[in-house]
């Protein structure tokens, strides 16, 4: 299991301009987060970390697939995720991070770690309803999947015929009529 010290990102070496900083990302790191809603990860994450007199800019860019069950049949399944997000890193007096785009790092700081960054970045990759391409396209056969359209509203209301219905619902038809 990887330390998450591997994010770190040492700014204080660093010339002023653009730097680029790549980091491979797998199961491990998501253990590290105890976060298992993933079956597996393969995502790389691309940093564009650009170093200001005053600040510093960081661009996280992800692309990969994260192996995930379906929601309707629980079926796994390669998510494609591509996402962006960006972030403004300022120095101050004291630590702060209330807003989401803008990080505020004491001036003795020399260094960031961006773990936390990537963590949320990739988990909000992923859709809400995780629905499988095969479902989605009617290839994907599955018992789940035959079970639902068994039980659907349609092919109840087709299997109910007049004969199964309580008699006792004819007197309050009548009244709906006997306006």
């Amino acid at each position: 299991m990887k330390d998450l010290s591997t994010y770190n990102i040492s700014y204080k070496g660093l010339k002023v301009g653009t730097h680029h900083f790549e980091f491979n990302i797998d199961n491990a790191f998501f253990e590290h987060f105890e976060y298992n809603e993933f079956n597996a990860v393969n995502t790389k994450i691309a940093i564009n970390f650009e170093k200001k007199s005053t600040l510093l800019e960081l661009e996280f860019i992800a692309n990969g697939v994260v192996n995930v069950n379906c929601d309707l049949t629980n079926e796994p399944y390669d998510q494609p995720i591509e996402d962006k997000f960006n972030l403004v890193v300022k120095f101050g007096e004291e630590f702060n991070d209330e807003n989401e785009n803008i990080l505020i790092l004491p001036n003795s700081e020399f260094e960031i770690n961006v773990a936390q960054y990537i963590y949320e970045l990739i988990v909000l990759a992923v859709p809400l309803k995780r629905i499988h391409p095969g479902v989605e396209d009617g290839t994907l056969d599955s018992d789940v999947l035959k079970k639902l359209e068994e039980l659907s509203p349609e092919n109840q209301d087709n299997n109910i015929n007049e004969d199964t219905i309580d008699p006792r619902w004819d007197n309050l038809k009548k009244l709906l009529t006997d306006k």
